[in-house]
């Protein structure tokens, strides 16, 4: 297993590219993560511009797992939310390269983000994962409990509908 470096990432020209060919790749090959296939640069682009600009808001925090200066995934943690909910955190936009699968880098971020909404004092992480080919079971392995299903609830970056899976985990003093 090679090693990686996990880290906060700014909004940086090269970072903003990485992030984006990761989602390009993510959507082509299926990734259900609020976009369509194909997704222009362009599009990407704007995403992680406006997704790094929150994080250098305070709103968010986007994390990506290096090998060596090559972006292998990347994680975000929500933080901001409604005001009755300063409590929790939630997890999205979880990418991984298929060629870098299975080399514990998605359990690493999920690790960091978990250890992050701590430190921001947040005792709840909620999260949602497509039915058809999401990552329910690095979920649940990580501790991560499912609250319920939602049938027909987006589409496939290739077309059709799926559902997703509503799960939830008690982080930090409320873990105990």
């Amino acid at each position: 297993m090679s090693q990686f470096a996990i880290k906060p990432l700014a909004d940086e020209p090269q970072i903003r590219s990485a992030l984006g060919d990761l989602l390009i790749a993510t959507v082509a090959g299926g990734g259900s993560v609020s976009f369509m296939h194909p997704l222009s640069l362009d599009d990407a682009d704007a995403f992680w511009q406006d997704s790094l600009g929150a994080a250098a808001r305070g709103e968010r925090i986007v994390l990506g797992a290096f090998d060596g200066a090559s972006l292998i995934s990347t994680v975000t943690l929500l933080l901001k939310l409604p005001p009755n909910q300063p409590h929790r955190a939630e997890i999205a936009k979880m990418m991984t390269r298929v060629s870098q699968r299975n080399r514990g880098v998605a359990t690493a971020l999920l690790r960091a983000a978990e250890a992050l909404a701590i430190a921001h004092g947040r005792t709840l992480l909620v999260l949602d994962t497509a039915v058809d080919d999401g990552a329910a079971p690095l979920y649940e392995k990580q501790g991560f409990q499912l609250s319920g299903i939602i049938p027909d609830y987006a589409l496939k970056p290739h077309g059709g509908l799926t559902g997703t899976m509503i799960y939830w985990k008690k982080i930090g003093a409320a873990a105990a």
